[in-house]
């Protein structure tokens, strides 16, 4: 119920679903996941038994989650009124992101970790909600704060509340919805109806005035890097979703749900102009036409760099759940040979789009998120051998590589093992 959360944002009865001129379509169920209701598991395919992926699936949240100092990212925060509280940090920046947060509750969500959801949960709204109105980023998340809750940051980034809004919706499925920030649902409605119509305000914050509007644009219905003035005119290809703006196009707001479904579509587009055709490469940020974007306060934002990691990832799962776009397999065929060629187990993890290595640490999370390409890849035997690495890779737990390559390759076992779900709402 929406009278449980601060800052609703009312819509009209005379809202539009869709731009002027634009064809509207309604929903179709593809021929994935979500219309047969059957999800592949990769390691089953390559011979490990599903009762070895759940053991090593465990080990890996264990380990994330409640190991020693050298391995958790996971701390628990004492409690306040609405229960337990804890939060997920990035330790070699010494912060909490909403990108972790958002993470940790989505593999909480799929692995039926409902304590440790809540406790994240419930740190992410006391600590991080802007709820002031008169606030620039009202309804949204602050992106980065330390860990005692002070921001590093009083703006929010895409990534964080399109994690959140998911895994509030899966959560209302699996386990019902509760009392005030419990009311799962509501809140993940709430986000998505601010996400799209957050208008544009300017006020001040403590590191100076800021103006924040939407995070979507509407004329190419894309997600853009961040709502502020200069990061709203252009885009970061992990950021797109499909996947997930098709179940919004079924369960989200009634008067947005045109608009999501228009976002799917646009991002599997968008997918085909910004990967590097012969490389299959996507750059850190992109313009909405897909073309590189420089940015002058990261050096990468033109090359595949650490965002970049996720963006195969994304168009394999919309690959596996929807098959509604038969570039995907294509594209997943691309970078797989591409990094076959830099040499399975050995291959850098930053380059230009073009192929030129740029960094060669063989990283966690990119082993991780390559193996999740291997859902829409179709040349075999290569897209097992890139399964089998990510079987036979550690829990990543160097100080660089615990949080991010931690949390990809939690999420990425899950996705390969078949147990990364569509929650659906109870009949």
């Amino acid at each position: 119920m929406l009278s449980a959360l601060p800052l609703p944002l009312l819509l009209s009865a005379c809202l539009l679903l869709a731009a002027p001129g634009r064809a509207q379509r309604a929903p179709s169920n593809g021929a994935g996941a979500y219309a047969t209701g059957q999800y592949r598991d990769l390691f089953q395919e390559n011979g490990h038994s599903p009762q070895a992926s759940a053991a090593k699936i465990e080990a890996a949240f264990q380990q994330l989650f409640y190991g020693d100092s050298t391995q958790a990212i996971y701390f628990r925060a004492g409690r306040n009124a609405n229960g337990p509280l804890a939060y997920v940090s990035d330790l070699p920046h010494h912060d909490v992101r909403s990108e972790g947060m958002s993470y940790a509750m989505m593999i909480a969500v799929q692995l039926g970790k409902k304590a440790e959801f809540d406790a994240v949960w419930n740190w992410s709204v006391s600590k991080m909600y802007v709820r002031d109105p008169a606030h620039p980023s009202a309804g949204y998340f602050c992106w980065s704060l330390r860990p005692d809750g002070t921001p590093n940051s009083e703006t929010p980034a895409p990534d964080g509340e399109e994690y959140y809004a998911m895994a509030l919706y899966f959560a209302a499925h699996r386990w019902g919805n509760g009392a005030g920030i419990y009311d799962y649902q509501a809140w993940a409605a709430n986000i998505l109806t601010t996400m799209r119509h957050h208008s544009l305000k300017s006020g001040p914050t403590r590191y100076g005035v800021r103006s924040v509007g939407a995070m979507v644009d509407e004329p190419t219905r894309q997600i853009r890097f961040v709502p502020d003035a200069k990061g709203s005119q252009f885009t970061d290809p992990s950021y797109h979703l499909p996947a997930f703006y098709e179940l919004w196009a079924r369960w989200g707001p009634a008067a947005d749900r045109a608009f999501w479904a228009a976002a799917a579509d646009s991002s599997r587009r968008f997918f085909q102009r910004a990967a590097n055709p012969q490389t299959g490469l996507a750059p850190d940020y992109a313009n909405f036409d897909g073309t590189p974007h420089a940015a002058a306060f990261n050096p990468n934002a033109t090359k595949f760099s650490f965002d970049a990691w996720r963006t195969a990832s994304n168009w394999s799962v919309d690959w596996a759940w929807w098959h509604r776009a038969p570039q995907e397999p294509v594209l997943s065929n691309r970078i797989q040979a591409f990094f076959a060629g830099q040499g399975l187990g050995r291959y850098g993890c930053q380059y230009t789009l073009a192929g030129q290595l740029l960094d060669p640490r063989h990283a966690g999370g990119l082993v991780a998120t390559n193996a999740v390409a291997s859902l829409a890849a179709t040349h075999q035997p290569l897209a097992r051998d890139f399964v089998e690495e990510l079987w036979r890779a550690p829990v990543p737990h160097i100080w660089v590589e615990r949080y991010y390559d931690g949390l990809l390759h939690l999420m990425s076992l899950l996705h390969c093992s078949g147990q990364y779900r569509i929650w659906l709402p109870k009949k």
